[in-house]
């Protein structure tokens, strides 16, 4: 594991938000394991540092852009620091009958260019449908910056997608949860 990475989990294990029990993760699929991101927004030194390291690379591989999106609620805390950092401006979708969308006055110029950031991505719905929302409030969708890629490579995007931490704890279908997985109580700890 490289330095930066072992950092970064120790961020996770120090806050508390890398969390080992029953959990029914948003995506509805079962886990040993829970990122409560959570966790890691209660302390503004951690936010601060992560952003930062989420910041470098994207800076790294030269994606430049206007605005930060973050779908609500994981993304917040950690879009808004590194848009902070960025010194770009910042905005987010939230539900809306089931839906994300933008609210509040929010709107994108033609061709803006825009930065999806969230927290942890296991299967990528909320990120497809923030890049739907900039596309189709005429702005450009650059990239995905997210703390904690879970997907196992599962996730795809039509935009370059970059991760801090790259983690695959296995994961299971409701009705094919092993026996050992299944004697634990379940919780759902909300994301």
């Amino acid at each position: 594991m490289e330095a930066d990475q072992q950092e970064i989990l120790e961020i996770f294990t120090r806050t508390r938000a890398l969390l080992q029990g029953h959990f029914v993760l948003r995506s509805g699929l079962h886990s040993a394991h829970y990122f409560q991101c959570a966790q890691v927004c209660q302390r503004l030194d951690a936010v601060s540092r992560l952003a930062e390291l989420l910041l470098a690379k994207t800076r790294a591989i030269g994606l430049k852009f206007d605005t930060v999106l973050a779908p609500a609620m994981g993304g917040l805390v950690i879009g808004q620091e590194l848009a902070r950092q960025a010194d770009v401006r910042y905005i987010f979708a939230e539900k809306e009958n089931n839906s994300l969308v933008l609210r509040r006055g929010f709107t994108l110029a033609p061709q803006e260019k825009v930065l999806i950031v969230e927290d942890v991505v296991t299967r990528g719905g909320r990120v497809l449908e923030s890049l739907a929302i900039v596309k189709q409030a005429g702005g450009d969708p650059i990239g995905v910056a997210m703390l904690v890629d879970r997907s196992s490579g599962g996730a795809h995007f039509e935009v370059p997608a970059l991760s801090l931490l790259k983690l695959s704890f296995p994961t299971f279908a409701a009705d094919a949860v092993p026996p050992w997985l299944a004697q634990i109580p379940v919780q759902k700890p909300g994301s």
